[in-house]
């Protein structure tokens, strides 16, 4: 993922202040989460991550003991915040209807707000292990989060032998929708989250009963 001039201004060095511990640790969380985006996982350097975050190397230890570790952080906390979001979205006490065009919206809304987790969620890559044993686990438990809203889904109606090839339609759809939508900025996240809707709405539509918005209506006969 390309940088902009002002998302590199953001990351360049900042004054040293004294600061509470959360506020620093947010700041070195966002300059990493930049650079790693810009430059992956073996390119990055903890000094200058910490230069930029207008912190020592030795304070940064404080935070995160490793590279690695802070790494590993910061993949936990935006995986969380796409994958927890969507498993929390399907619990509403809404109809799928509902549900549906809010949680595609607030998933791409996320995506948006944070364009530094796509990269490292989606498109860096590192052949260590640890690192590797995330990304699995991430595609494990974004098809799982899929798996459980289908299941417990009383308007859908997927054969059992069908709904984790369901999931991982949805999931792997979705992403690639949003690593594309991450090389064309200029195109709306309304009109991104309209193709979304329609994608599921026909992709799933045969198992569907009802509409998921009056715009993406797929009923069954």
């Amino acid at each position: 993922m390309t940088l902009s001039k002002e998302t590199r201004k953001e990351t360049k060095a900042l004054p040293r202040r004294r600061l509470r511990k959360a506020e620093r640790r947010r700041i070195i969380e966002d300059v990493a989460s930049a650079l790693f985006a810009e430059h992956g996982y073996a390119a990055t350097r903890l000094e200058v991550i910490a230069a930029r975050a207008g912190v020592t190397k030795q304070l940064l230890y404080q935070h995160f003991p490793s590279k690695k570790a802070l790494h590993l952080a910061l993949l936990a906390k935006h995986r969380d915040g796409l994958v927890g979001g969507l498993a929390e979205g399907m619990r509403a006490p809404q109809t799928l209807a509902e549900r549906i065009p809010r949680v595609t919206d607030e998933w791409f809304a996320y995506v948006e707000e944070n364009p530094y987790a796509l990269a490292m969620l989606f498109r860096d890559t590192t052949g260590d292990p640890e690192i590797q044993a995330f990304y699995r686990e991430l595609q494990q438990s974004a098809r799982a989060a899929n798996v459980a809203w289908i299941t417990a889904e009383p308007e859908l109606q997927v054969p059992p032998d069908q709904v984790e090839l369901v999931a991982e339609f949805i999931r792997s759809a979705t992403v690639g929708l949003a690593l594309w939508w991450a090389d064309h900025p200029e195109v709306p996240r309304a009109t991104v989250v309209e193709v979304a809707i329609e994608a599921f709405t026909h992709g799933v539509g045969g198992r569907y009963r009802g509409e998921v918005g009056a715009r993406h209506a797929s009923p069954r006969p």
